[in-house]
């Protein structure tokens, strides 16, 4: 690497060295603690992962070695890299640790990068700053940075703007400007989360590489476990600020001994598991091709008989387009093309595939939120092809809708029971007392307290918005609830909580679900049938179990083989049989 000569690492000693680390922020003159007496240390080309919940203190703690924290933040303790304090460095002497000694790849390349520079220009800045190079050398290692990490066109990622490049291509080039000074340590704050599956396990495999291309320790911060499984040598378990276990990667996943650890690794959705956690289907063996055909065709064969005799759709598609509209200087394009498929009542079907798929654009669809262009769409007995809005009202009565972001889709200015209570109140089923006797119904059915109909969605976690997201969509008792992303914003313990919750109401109350997700293993865990989606066409669809240990078509195969497993010798498993599956569908 056509770097200036840097100094040799020991392999024995520590890189890094965090002793008695405390993080506490003043809050109406009372200081709160973030982290409390936190001691771990990192060695070079060894990866460590903190884990933990939001709020659990890991991003904070590691935000603080950089100085990186607002103004009402204290830190205390001691950290050493290379034996050098650095929680004391100051002004030009911490900008020169910056980026050089350590970098960080930020959780949302979009907001990290700068918007009006291009990609190019932000690398060559951090190069020219640290190193005094020549534009024409800082540009020539720009591109070679950018086309070691693998991006398809370096020299058009480097003349491209953030925002024109995909999430998977920014948060590239954000660790091709992290790596660009050769760092001692590269601090990884959640750097998969926003990725879809495939994109997620490439980063996992590029930064694997250049850990040991580079000699670089990785501090891994995430709350995802296969990742941890995938990449991690060591874990450290936090827990309201304080580390409650730590050692090898593969003697926590085999014998976690703090129950919050036990908990967190349960609630993990696995392949092939169901919400109880039984594994019913091996789908390491299926990436191998270990599969009986004929039993997965007769499961099959009995399953469509069963959905037969359920009667009519709740949602059936025949040969749908669906295009969005011209929009000011964007023309109008088509997002779906030739979509065909039918939920039944009393189902549950996963809807998944990659961003820009066009999965959440069918969700758009089934409730009128984008005209159908060619084909055929009904939704619980009425024809939306070309519908109007007063049948659309009525279908509404019918089809709850549970979105992504609970928060944004909340009104901030209503307190939650006048939240859940809004949609019976304009469909006229309830007002007065009977009304509020359904609110009340409807948080029991969630498990929140009725005291929480007070509230308002600010003073509510992200798992209890959710819940009210739940309450709100089943106030009209709908045949058919379309849940788009419902969990992906969620730490993993509360969205196990609010997925087995889902099916308990499903159950119970007996709706249709169309669970879009791009999130194979939480589909697989709720879900009797299987579609999946690539680039605005259905690619596969039938039973889970059967789309799961025997997909046919090359796209579902690699997105099933990307899924991380939150067990090391498992994932390693996996690991190499998704590669020997890649390099066969590349030679082929």
């Amino acid at each position: 690497m056509n770097m200036p000569e840097e100094r040799k690492r020991s392999t024995g000693a520590p890189l890094l060295e965090v002793d008695g680390l405390s993080v506490d922020f003043a809050v109406d003159n009372f200081w709160v603690p973030a982290a409390k007496k936190l001691t771990y240390s990192v060695r070079p080309g060894e990866a460590l992962a903190i884990v933990g919940e939001s709020g659990s203190g890991k991003s904070v703690s590691s935000m603080s070695l950089l100085g990186l924290l607002p103004k009402n933040a204290r830190v205390t303790g001691s950290a050493r890299l290379d034996g050098r304090e650095i929680l004391s460095l100051k002004g030009d002497e911490l900008r020169r640790i910056r980026g050089r000694e350590i970098a960080v790849i930020f959780q949302e390349p979009m907001t990290a990068l700068n918007p009006v520079f291009t990609v190019g220009f932000q690398i060559i800045e951090t190069l020219r700053m640290h190193f005094g190079m020549t534009p024409s050398a800082a540009k020539a290692r720009a591109l070679e940075l950018l086309d070691l990490v693998e991006l398809p066109d370096p020299l058009k990622a480097f003349n491209s703007y953030p925002h024109q490049l995909s999430g998977g291509q920014r948060q590239r080039a954000m660790i091709a400007q992290s790596i660009s000074c050769d760092p001692k340590l590269l601090i990884a704050d959640e750097p998969t989360t926003a990725l879809d599956v495939t994109v997620q396990a490439e980063i996992l495999d590029l930064m694997r590489d250049l850990r040991h291309r580079v000699d670089a320790a990785i501090l891994l911060i995430t709350h995802d476990m296969g990742v941890v499984a995938d990449l991690a040598d060591d874990i450290v378990v936090m827990r309201k600020g304080e580390i409650v276990e730590r050692g090898t990667t593969k003697d926590v996943f085999a014998n976690p001994q703090h129950p919050y650890t036990q908990q967190l690794l349960a609630a993990v959705p696995r392949l092939g598991a169901g919400l109880d956690g039984e594994q019913k289907i091996d789908t390491t063996a299926a990436l191998r091709g270990d599969t009986s055909a004929i039993r997965i065709a007769e499961a099959a064969a009995e399953e469509d008989a069963q959905r037969a005799s359920k009667g009519a759709p709740v949602l059936e598609f025949k040969d749908v387009a669906i295009d969005y509209p011209k929009k000011g200087r964007v023309p109008a394009f088509r997002a779906v093309e030739h979509a065909s498929f039918t939920v039944y009542p009393g189902e549950v079907t996963g809807l998944v595939g990659e961003s820009g798929s066009g999965k959440s654009t069918m969700g758009r669809a089934a409730i009128g939120l984008l005209p159908i262009a060619e084909g055929e769409a009904t939704v619980v007995g009425h024809d939306i092809t070309h519908a109007n809005r007063r049948l659309l009202h009525e279908v509404h009565k019918d089809v709850g809708i549970v979105f992504q972001d609970p928060s944004s889709s909340l009104n901030p200015r209503l307190p939650i029971g006048q939240s859940i209570g809004e949609p019976m109140l304009l469909a006229g089923v309830a007002k007065g007392r009977a009304l509020d006797v359904k609110v009340q119904e409807l948080l029991d059915a969630v498990e929140l307290p009725r005291s929480y109909r007070n509230r308002y969605p600010h003073e509510l976690s992200g798992g209890q918005k959710q819940r009210v997201g739940i309450a709100r969509a089943l106030a009209l008792e709908p045949k058919l609830l379309i849940a788009d992303e419902p969990t992906s914003a969620l730490d993993v313990s509360v969205q196990a909580t609010v997925l087995k919750l889902l099916r308990g109401l499903q159950n119970e109350l007996g709706f249709a679900c169309l669970f879009i997700s791009h999130d194979l293993a939480v589909v697989d865990s709720l879900s009797d049938r299987l579609i999946v989606m690539n680039h605005g066409s259905i690619v596969e669809q039938g039973p889970t179990a059967q789309v799961l240990n025997a997909p046919k078509d090359p796209y579902t195969q690699r997105l099933i083989a990307a899924i991380p497993v939150p067990d090391p010798e498992e994932q390693k498993v996996r690991r190499d049989a998704r590669a020997a599956l890649l390099a066969s569908q590349q030679a082929s």
